[in-house]
C-alpha cells in the first residue's frame, strides 16, 4: 500500500504530463448553451441564437461547450469542458416571424391582439478549439 502523501500527489503530477495543445476540430460537433438555450454546431454552420451585443463582423468566443465530439472521441462536461470554445462570427441582427397574441373573452366584448417579433443575432461557426 502506498503511503497517504505519495498517493496524493502521484495523480498531481501525472495530470501535469498530461496535458497537451488545444487543436481545432475541422469534423465533428459541440453542443454550446448561450441565451438559456442549446445549439448543435458545426464548423461552417450558421445559426440564429437571441440576439447578443456585438457588432457586424466581430468574432465571439462561445465558451459554454457541453460537449465536443470529433471523429471517434467524444468529450463530455461537466457542466462544461474545460477549456473548450467555439469561435464564430457575427453575420448581423435579424428579427424573427411574428407571432400574434390575441386575447378574447365572450360575451363582454373584450378583444386585444398584440404582436411581437424576437429579435436574434446570426453566427458563422469557424472553429471549434479542444
Amino acid at each position: 500500500m502506498i503511503g497517504w502523501r505519495r498517493q496524493c500527489f502521484r495523480g498531481h503530477r501525472l495530470a501535469a504530463s498530461r496535458v497537451k495543445a488545444k487543436k481545432p476540430i475541422k469534423e465533428g460537433y459541440a453542443i454550446v448553451q448561450t441565451g438559456g438555450k442549446q445549439y448543435k454546431v458545426s464548423p461552417g454552420e450558421t445559426i440564429d441564437v437571441a440576439h447578443l451585443p456585438a457588432t457586424e463582423g466581430s468574432t465571439i468566443e462561445l465558451d459554454q461547450v457541453l460537449l465536443v465530439a470529433g471523429g471517434k472521441k467524444v468529450r463530455l462536461g461537466t457542466p462544461t469542458v474545460k477549456g473548450a470554445k467555439v469561435i464564430a462570427e457575427v453575420i448581423g441582427d435579424g428579427k424573427g416571424e411574428k407571432v400574434i397574441v390575441f386575447k378574447y373573452k365572450p360575451k363582454v366584448r373584450y378583444r386585444r391582439m398584440k404582436g411581437h417579433r424576437q429579435s436574434y443575432t446570426r453566427l458563422a461557426i469557424k472553429e471549434i478549439v479542444c
